[in-house]
């Protein structure tokens, strides 16, 4: 079974519900950063697949050159931290003159670490790339995607919805911030004809945890440290916990009804088990709650199941 049949049996149980129309179109381009490895390389394959026009991101020479290789795929240089890549990257489509129709802010990376603990430089790492590199990235391609009254969709995680583990304030945090920016550019770009959605992918199959625990053995080594056996049973235990994960053709299968569905949705949430989308909904449950304690303007029992049954059923005030 080819990727394309498999994502199109995944859209298919994802979105039972939701009436869609994903029709290729070579004429659409796309631009996927970080798109290298895990479900951004996934979705771009699943595109390519399609029909579309891929211009891929990724930073390594060997990893543009396997993309390059690939049928109805662009490989361009793109460090999303480097304004001066994402700026040749613009020239570059623009002088080309295929317009982009969408852009996927997928480049992400994990990691952080305990706060007391971890040094600022760390965390200021996954804030980098994961908050400015998709501000950046976006405002960069911003007229190209107005022109086009295309879309626009960045990778999120559950990790913006459910937090509290230790160790993982910085990448929730940015994950957390991808929630505001989505709902706060939605509203900014409306007016003009641009949609803008969030996937927010569970446990799947990626490189994100296993380039986190490399790069801290990376800084142990260039302070000075040597690849201790500790070291080396982390990264193993890393690996195999993540190349257990199913692939991500779920997730891109979330992508394709949010870039050419008719009617995108603001949220995609996908997970690879009842048990993860349980634990993400009662988080937000939880979190409710929690925002209701305080305050003589709290709700009671019956007046927060009625806000839930408005909701639900399309009759809650518009945003």
């Amino acid at each position: 079974m080819n990727k394309l049949l498999q994502v199109a049996l995944a859209a298919a149980v994802f979105l039972f519900a939701a009436p869609h129309t994903v029709l290729a179109d070579d004429h659409k381009s796309i631009l996927v950063t970080g798109a290298s490895t895990g479900i951004g390389r996934n979705l771009t394959e699943t595109l390519a697949e399609g029909g579309y026009h891929v211009y891929a991101g990724a930073r390594k020479d060997k990893d543009l050159a396997a993309l390059d290789a690939i049928d109805n795929v662009t490989a361009v240089k793109l460090d999303v931290t480097r304004q001066d890549q994402v700026d040749a990257v613009v020239a570059m489509i623009g002088k080309k003159g295929t317009g982009l129709y969408a852009l996927v802010n997928n480049a992400g990376v994990g990691g952080g670490g305990e706060v007391v603990e971890t040094p600022i430089e760390d965390q200021t790492f996954v804030y980098t790339v994961n908050v400015e590199g998709v501000y950046r990235t976006t405002k960069a391609f911003a007229p190209l995607l107005v022109e086009s009254k295309g879309r626009i969709v960045t990778t999120g995680s559950i990790a913006g919805t459910i937090s509290g583990f230790p160790g993982f304030s910085a990448y929730s945090g940015s994950k957390h911030w991808i929630e505001a920016y989505t709902d706060s550019l939605a509203v900014e770009m409306e007016p003009l004809g641009v949609a803008v959605s969030v996937v927010e992918p569970g446990n799947y199959k990626s490189n994100i945890r296993r380039s986190g625990v490399s790069r801290e053995h990376d800084q142990a080594i260039a302070a000075g440290g040597e690849m201790t056996a500790e070291m080396k049973k982390a990264y193993e235990a890393t690996a195999e916990r993540e190349l257990s994960y199913k692939e991500p053709d779920e997730v891109s299968a979330a992508f394709m009804h949010a870039l050419f569905d008719d009617n995108p949705l603001r949220r995609y949430v996908v997970v690879p088990n009842a048990g993860e989308q349980e634990f993400t909904i009662r988080t937000k449950i939880n979190e409710l709650v929690q925002l209701n304690q305080w305050g003589p303007y709290s709700y009671s029992r019956d007046q927060l199941v009625e806000l839930l049954d408005e909701t639900l059923s399309g009759d809650a005030p518009s945003e």
